[in-house]
């Protein structure tokens, strides 16, 4: 995957937890850092809004100031709209490093009138090939739509419009790795990849339309930040730190999962021929 970041800090295995007040962001300016595109990148609006854009020469990105261990980021965020074939708009967390956790949305563009694929993984030490896709239930080029990932000691939710479309349970007790120990920032990108992003890299990308433009708004971080080597979490422990699905929530998920998803890894047995990975045999 093609990304652009500044190094981060890596911290030992075991954080302090000490409670603090983390007041949440809902402004770019000094919240968010755009760190490549050569201007590219632009925060509009007074800082409500943030654009990427994408060329010829380059794309662009931006990452989040504070890394944090725990939390729920929301997002709001229109993609290119028309033409967006071989452009990917990448919204995920990660660590650094080469045993690094990941948690990702890509937003995988299209020819005009055929869907967006919503592509999305968990990397966790270092190891992926835990993708499920999905086709929304709107257009997601003709108007913003929130996009959240819940990640705490229990499991990572990924919701769209606060409908969760994917979940993966903490299974340490399986043997399954599970991302608690490595603090992430907020990272997203938009950039080419039409070698393999559309139609497995058939349909390429029309140049003639760009630049091509994602734009965010809404930003909402709700975490536990890291400084000196302490995880510093809410001091109300904010209902998300616990946060599991209910039986509501599950039925949502088994809709989605049900109704829109177009692949997923755990019913592939022709890419794992060894056999599944454990996580598959659980039911939720």
């Amino acid at each position: 995957m093609n990304r652009e970041s500044a190094a981060s800090l890596l911290l030992p295995f075991t954080l302090i937890y000490a409670l603090a007040v983390f007041a949440s962001a809902t402004s770019f300016i000094g919240n968010v850092d755009i760190t490549w595109g050569d201007g590219r990148g632009l925060i509009l609006e007074n800082g409500n809004l943030l654009q990427l854009s994408l060329d010829h020469s380059s794309g662009s990105g931006f990452q989040s100031h504070q890394e944090f261990l725990f939390g729920r980021i929301d997002m709001q965020i229109k993609v290119v709209p028309g033409n967006s074939a071989g452009t990917v708009t990448a919204y995920y967390l990660s660590s650094q490093g080469t045993t690094h956790d990941e948690i990702d949305f890509e937003f995988l563009g299209n020819v005009s009138g055929e869907p967006y694929t919503l592509h999305t993984n968990l990397y966790s030490q270092g190891k992926g090939n835990r993708e499920q896709q999905f086709r929304l239930w709107f257009d997601p080029r003709t108007d913003f739509h929130t996009y959240s990932i819940l990640w705490n000691p229990s499991n990572i939710i990924w919701y769209v419009d606060n409908t969760p479309i994917r979940v993966f349970p903490n299974l340490e007790s399986k043997g399954v790795p599970y991302p608690k120990s490595q603090p992430m920032r907020l990272y997203s990108s938009l950039w080419d990849a039409e070698d393999w992003a559309t139609q497995g890299g058939r349909v390429k990308t029309d140049w003639s339309q760009a630049p091509f433009t994602s734009k965010y708004r809404g930003y909402n971080a709700d975490i536990c930040t890291v400084s000196g080597g302490r995880s510093m979490c809410p001091a109300t422990n904010g209902p998300w730190l616990k946060q599991t699905l209910d039986p509501a929530s599950l039925q949502k998920l088994r809709n989605v999962q049900q109704n829109n998803m177009i692949y997923d890894y755990c019913k592939d047995s022709r890419r794992f021929p060894g056999g599944l990975l454990p996580e598959c045999s659980v039911q939720l």
